[in-house]
């Protein structure tokens, strides 16, 4: 069972990695808890160019985003880090809410110095994040980028629909919910990642994202959304799929997941000019470990147009 677990993290979150030991990795102090951190570029990025924050998944050090960094580090100024309780940075029971996170965010950022404008990247539950943090700081925010993100925007009706179309059990919004209950009830879970899970755990009950339905409307700033789709049934989740007999068809299910999750994005960024939304079939959740060259191409192309946008205003 402990294998399917992190198996099923790593589909529906982020793979979990710290700092190597032979990164710039630092510490600041924020709220009198250490976070860890890396930057890059910022002696060379001048006044009103964009900065870019990386936001990852839940579980995730900011070294999951170490493969993009040969490709990307001459092109702009970055920051990566560990959220509180993740990788090497300290454990932070009152950050409670997704809110809490985009604030100490923000506070670390003020903490760095490091002035907007910020062009905000997302790989997975850090999607989410990333589109809470431009409805909360939206003057800040110029630009978003979305790695796989996770479909905040899913209904219940829509997820009931799916497992009736799909003679499934089980939905992606109760299969999410079970998901953070193992990784919470694991005793081998770290107490950071059992924090985080909590926290998300709260977040989405009993209403899936319910703080996420009254966002701030997305101003017309470049977005980029990068989405794989039609991906391989793993051996683990079929083995998942039988030992906690959830019946799901996984093929069907998984296609009309994928369906209202292209819609769901598709729809917001409809109004947002220079935005785009990137179609992979048959990549992995790790879109920026898988290929990072693509990912880093798309990401530069996003910077460019956040940097025009900036100068035409």
């Amino acid at each position: 069972m402990k294998s399917i677990i992190i198996s099923v993290c790593i589909t529906f979150f982020s793979i979990t990695l710290v700092f190597s030991q032979t990164s710039e990795r630092k510490f600041v102090s924020v709220n009198n808890k250490q976070i860890a951190y890396k930057t890059f570029g910022l002696d060379e990025r001048k006044a009103n160019e964009p900065v870019v924050i990386f936001e990852s998944g839940l579980g995730s050090g900011g070294g999951g985003y170490g493969s993009l960094f040969p490709f990307i580090q001459k092109s702009f100024a970055g920051i990566v880090y560990d959220r509180n309780g993740i990788g090497e940075s300290e454990i932070d029971t009152s950050i409670k809410t997704d809110e809490d996170v985009i604030k100490r965010l923000h506070d670390l950022l003020a903490a760095l110095k490091i002035s907007p404008p910020y062009l905000l990247a997302g790989h997975s539950i850090g999607g989410p994040f990333i589109r809470l943090y431009a409805s909360m700081y939206p003057n800040e925010t110029c630009g978003l980028f979305f790695i796989d993100p996770t479909d905040f925007m899913l209904t219940k009706d829509e997820d009931s629909k799916v497992k009736i179309n799909t003679s499934s059990s089980t939905g992606y919004q109760e299969l999410f919910m079970i998901n953070l209950k193992n990784i919470i009830n694991d005793p081998l879970t770290s107490e950071g990642f059992r924090n985080e899970a909590k926290r998300e755990l709260n977040e989405s009950s009993p209403e899936f994202f319910k703080k996420y339905k009254s966002l701030q409307p997305l101003k017309d700033i470049p977005v980029t959304v990068m989405i794989s789709y039609n991906k391989h049934i793993e051996h683990y989740e079929t083995e998942m799929n039988e030992k906690l007999k959830l019946g799901i068809n996984l093929i069907p299910w998984w296609k009309e997941l994928d369906e209202l999750r292209i819609n769901h994005y598709a729809e917001m960024i409809k109004n947002n000019s220079n935005s785009r939304l990137i179609l992979l079939p048959r990549y992995s959740h790790g879109i920026h470990q898988q290929d990072p060259k693509i990912v880093a191409e798309a990401l530069i192309d996003t910077y460019k147009k956040c940097h025009t946008s900036l100068k035409n205003k």
